[in-house]
C-alpha cells in the first residue's frame, strides 16, 4: 500500500478542516493510501515534517493557508528526496491554490490530491530561504503576518483590506537599486513584489498578463509613491484593470533579481515574515517541485 503524509493546520480558515477531516482521510484511504495525519502545533512544524519525514512517503498532502503550504514547500526543497505535493486550501486567501486552479471545496481538493495530475512548478529562492509564489516589501506586506489568525478567521479576506487601510495613512518609500537579468533600476518605491502567481492578496491579474508558473521567470512589479489620492486611484485601477504599466508602475519578467537598499527593508515571503534585509538575491528555481493539480 502506498503511504501518504497529511500535514494540516487545524486553525486555518475558521478551522474548517475539523469538520472535513474524517471525509478527507477516507478519500485518501479509498485511493489506496495508508495515511499518517499530523496537525501543525507550531509555526515550524509544516517545514520540519516535510523536510524530515517526507522521504518515508509516496505523497505529501497539506491543508491550511498559504503559510502552511509555504512551510511544506520549503521543507521539501530542503529534503533529500523530493516527493509530490497535494494541497487542500483552507486559509483566508489561498493565492497559490487559485493560480493552480485547485478546488476551494475541501473534499474536491482532497480528491484532486490523490487523483489529479503532476505539474512541475517553479519555486523561488530568497537568499538562504525559499518561497512559492511571492516575495514582497512595502505597502500592505506587513498586513498578512501581523494580522492575528483569529481575526483572519472571522473577517477572512476583509482582514487584509482593513489592515492595509492603516498603511495608507502614512506611506513610506524605500530607496532601492534593482538588478534583474541585465536590467538596472534605481529609485524610490513604496511597494515591490516578485511573483509567480496570477493572484496576490485575493486579487486576480494584478501580476500582469501571460503569467506562466513553469516558465523559469518571475513577474516583477515596482510601484512608486503617488503624489495625490487621484494618483493612488490610478495605480489601483491600473493593477485591477490588468493595464500594469503607467508612470508609477514598472513591471517586467526576470529569473534573477538583486535588490539593494541603504536601510533594512522588511520582506514578506508567501504572507509570512521574511526578515529585514539591505541586500536580497532572488532566483527562480525552474520546475523545482511536483504539485498535484486538476
Amino acid at each position: 500500500m502506498k503511504k501518504l503524509l497529511f500535514i494540516y493546520n487545524s486553525k486555518a480558515g475558521k478551522g474548517k478542516i475539523r469538520n472535513n477531516l474524517q471525509d478527507i482521510i477516507e478519500i485518501f484511504t479509498r485511493a489506496g493510501y495508508e495515511v499518517t495525519a499530523r496537525p501543525t502545533l507550531k509555526g515550524t512544524d509544516a517545514k520540519e515534517l516535510a523536510e524530515n519525514k517526507s522521504k518515508d512517503f509516496d505523497l505529501v498532502v497539506c491543508s491550511g493557508g498559504d503559510g502552511t503550504m509555504d512551510g511544506v514547500i520549503t521543507g521539501m526543497l530542503n529534503a533529500p528526496v523530493k516527493k509530490p505535493i497535494g494541497y487542500i486550501p483552507a486559509g483566508s486567501t489561498n493565492d497559490f491554490a487559485v493560480s493552480l486552479k485547485i478546488p476551494k471545496e475541501m473534499k474536491k481538493a482532497a480528491q484532486n490530491a490523490v487523483r489529479g495530475k503532476s505539474f512541475l512548478c517553479d519555486m523561488g529562492r530568497f537568499n538562504d530561504d525559499y518561497f512559492m509564489y511571492i516575495a514582497a516589501f512595502g505597502l500592505f506586506t506587513d498586513v498578512s503576518y501581523e494580522t492575528p489568525q483569529e481575526i483572519k478567521n472571522v473577517l477572512g479576506h476583509t482582514a487584509y483590506i482593513l489592515g492595509g487601510v492603516k498603511s495608507l495613512l502614512s506611506i513610506p518609500t524605500f530607496s532601492i537599486r534593482v538588478k534583474a537579468d541585465g536590467r538596472e533600476i534605481e529609485g524610490e518605491y513604496m511597494y515591490g513584489m516578485i511573483t509567480n502567481s496570477v493572484s496576490v492578496g485575493g486579487f486576480k491579474n494584478v501580476t500582469g498578463p501571460s503569467v506562466k508558473l513553469n516558465d523559469g521567470l518571475f513577474e516583477v512589479t515596482l510601484i512608486k509613491k503617488p503624489k495625490s489620492p487621484m494618483d493612488l486611484q490610478k495605480i489601483i485601477s491600473a493593477l485591477l484593470g490588468k493595464e500594469i504599466e503607467n508612470d508609477y508602475i514598472c513591471c517586467f519578467k526576470a529569473s534573477h533579481i538583486e535588490v539593494e537598499s541603504k536601510k533594512e527593508i522588511a520582506w514578506t515571503l508567501d504572507g509570512e515574515f521574511g526578515g529585514n534585509h539591505k541586500c536580497v538575491e532572488i532566483d527562480n528555481l525552474p520546475q523545482a517541485l511536483e504539485i498535484i493539480v486538476p
